[in-house]
């Protein structure tokens, strides 16, 4: 169905166009079809290189693995109510009442082998293509809402101008114009829709009408009853909550590191640690170590607030400690590759066969993005070791094109000299999995998680060398 039919089919209903349907993009396209509030008409929008994509949304398939059953259901709810249409024809964001902006905006690093970040760069020149692009068609009272992670200053000082500049050259009235922000928080896995539709969100305007316009749109999509929205000053204000509160995350985990490598030397297991002192719940937050961190946001937001701080409001001086979060945890994955060739006294890595368990950044989604896994399994390749790779949501690896195996009986019947629990995902921790390592013999198994509790390391320790990222005390 083209983009006009399906208006057609779709008349008198208003349109909300989605730019980008990627994790955030696709999700909230069906949240907001789903809407029992208003009932919208919705479009998403990507580039036509997302071709895949596109006709997968347009032909029963939803393009997001993930655990949470809701997004077939509200999937399935959205072809049944034929309200929602993907396509890369741009012509769509002249039928939109209200825009959602979510796309990616990426953080250029320069690190060495070693996960060494030696410098970074912001360049906003695609995002700024796409705002223009929406600037090109859009109605001249258009409400743009931005959930895109933007270095803070970005509605105000990229967003705002450009399209001001290209109503203007439609010689549109640029006065009419509505922005708002409002960051996602959305969090892949089994409360993918809930993390949208039933969490609080924090919102602003660049003026007083663009923040009522966005609030009235958000409450018709997300539970507000249950979950009050929170008004911010300004764009400037919500762009620098997103970005803090990643940053926050990111430099609790970076502190974990510290401590988990003090742990390891002490002989002691720091999950036990953390977890006693959870106990009390101004510390519940306490993050673990692992692997390393991964996703979108707590590998580039630190960065993006400190680009900003120069870039946009012309300060001096870098958020050091911020960018230091960041450099500590990008070089987690090198570490846990060391670690495993020492605790398993491996001299050489040359044909070691291994097996990762898991390659999302995430337990129970499908999401590669940064994965932390990347690295540590690079290292491996790099190592001459033979690596193979098991995730129940990954069907191909994007960043190293690689087909990734669905099968874990298969997996588990070969024979290997190290198995790596990679990801946290849930079927990993069914103790028929456990018992069937348990029954191989002279594996080393590395848990790089602490998934494993106290009786599957003493079963897997039987047979096999068990070692825990963060605990010195096997």
């Amino acid at each position: 169905m083209d983009l006009v039919e399906f208006l057609n089919k779709n008349n008198n209903k208003e349109i909300v166009v989605v730019q980008g349907l990627g994790f955030v993009g696709a999700v909230m396209s069906l949240v907001v079809s789903n809407s029992k509030k208003k009932d919208y008409v919705v479009i998403g929008v990507d580039r036509k290189e997302s071709i895949e994509i596109i006709s997968n949304i347009n032909n029963g398939i939803f393009p997001i693995k993930s655990s949470d059953p809701k997004i077939e259901e509200y999937y399935q709810n959205s072809i049944k109510k034929g309200n929602l249409l993907a396509t890369y024809d741009v012509s769509a964001y002249s039928y939109a009442s209200v825009i959602i902006v979510d796309i990616n905006l990426d953080v250029q690093k320069n690190s060495d082998s070693k996960g060494n970040l030696n410098s970074f760069n912001v360049d906003l020149n695609p995002f700024k293509n796409a705002i223009r692009t929406i600037g090109q068609n859009c109605k001249e009272d258009v409400l743009i809402l931005v959930e895109t992670t933007v270095p803070p200053g970005t509605c105000m000082k990229v967003v705002k101008p450009i399209i001001e500049d290209e109503l203007r050259k439609r010689q549109l009235s640029s006065d009419k114009i509505k922005i708002g922000h409002s960051y996602e928080r959305v969090m892949p896995g089994p409360e993918y829709i809930n993390s949208i539709k039933n969490f609080y969100r924090v919102y602003s305007g660049i003026d007083e009408n663009s923040a009522v316009e966005t609030e009235r749109f958000l409450k018709t999509i997300i539970s507000t009853k249950e979950y009050p929205l929170t008004r911010l000053v300004n764009t400037n204000a919500t762009e620098m909550a997103k970005v803090l509160e990643n940053s926050y995350r990111a430099m609790n985990i970076a502190f974990a590191v510290e401590w988990s490598r003090y742990a390891e030397e002490a002989g002691v297991n720091l999950y036990e640690i953390v977890n006693a002192i959870r106990m009390r719940p101004t510390h519940s937050n306490l993050m673990y170590p692992g692997i390393g961190v991964g996703g979108y946001c707590l590998t580039k937001d630190p960065l993006l607030a400190s680009w900003a701080k120069i870039n946009h409001f012309d300060s001096k001086d870098s958020l050091e400690q911020s960018e230091k979060g960041v450099k500590i945890n990008d070089k987690m994955p090198h570490y846990a590759f060391e670690f495993m060739k020492r605790v398993f006294v491996l001299d050489s890595m040359v044909n070691k066969k291994i097996l990762l368990l898991g390659v999302s950044y995430r337990s129970d989604v499908g999401d590669t993005r940064y994965s932390p896994v990347e690295p540590f399994y690079l290292n491996c390749i790099d190592n001459k070791a033979i690596v193979e790779i098991h995730d129940p949501y990954v069907q191909h690896w994007e960043e190293v094109n690689m087909i990734v195996s669905q099968d874990l009986n298969e997996k588990l019947n070969m024979s290997w000299d190290i198995i790596v629990f990679s990801t946290a995902h849930s079927e990993y921790k069914n103790p028929k999995v456990i018992s069937k390592i348990s029954r191989m013999s002279n594996v080393n198994v590395l848990d790089t998680l602490g998934i494993l509790n106290e009786k599957d390391i003493l079963e897997l320790n039987k047979n096999n060398k068990v070692k825990v990222l963060g605990r010195g005390d096997i």
